[in-house]
């Protein structure tokens, strides 16, 4: 089973910036290189909204209309983590933040809040 645990939201102002990142473990022989990313993101009242993606390589890197532009997804075979960079932040970015494999099949972590607000 992999364990997904995401970190670095927090509240920022209109037009900052925050970096959040997302670390997967799990059993020995796991192989995380072998997995799309993505990141998604949750509001009160709202369903889950596909954020971004990435292959499992690095070099392909897909993102929803409403942040592209302003994210930006990597990742580190290495270690194990996925990131997303959130440049120019909205209001309307204001959510909890998850990641997950691509599709969505492992257990979802505890997310990672993120404020936009002045």
């Amino acid at each position: 089973q992999v364990q997904l645990v995401e970190a670095g939201g927090g509240l920022a102002q209109p037009g900052g910036s925050l970096r959040l990142s997302c670390a997967a473990s799990a059993d020995p022989g796991f192989s995380f290189s072998s997995f799309w990313m993505s990141w998604a993101r949750q509001t009160p009242g709202k369903g889950l909204e596909w954020v971004s993606g990435i292959n499992t390589d690095g070099r392909r890197t897909n993102y929803a209309d409403s942040v592209k532009g302003r994210f930006t997804i990597s990742r580190d075979n290495v270690k194990g983590a996925v990131y997303l960079q959130m440049d120019s932040l909205k209001a309307e970015d204001t959510a909890v933040y998850y990641c997950n494999n691509y599709p969505s099949t492992w257990s979802w972590g505890q997310g990672t809040q993120v404020t936009v607000s002045s």
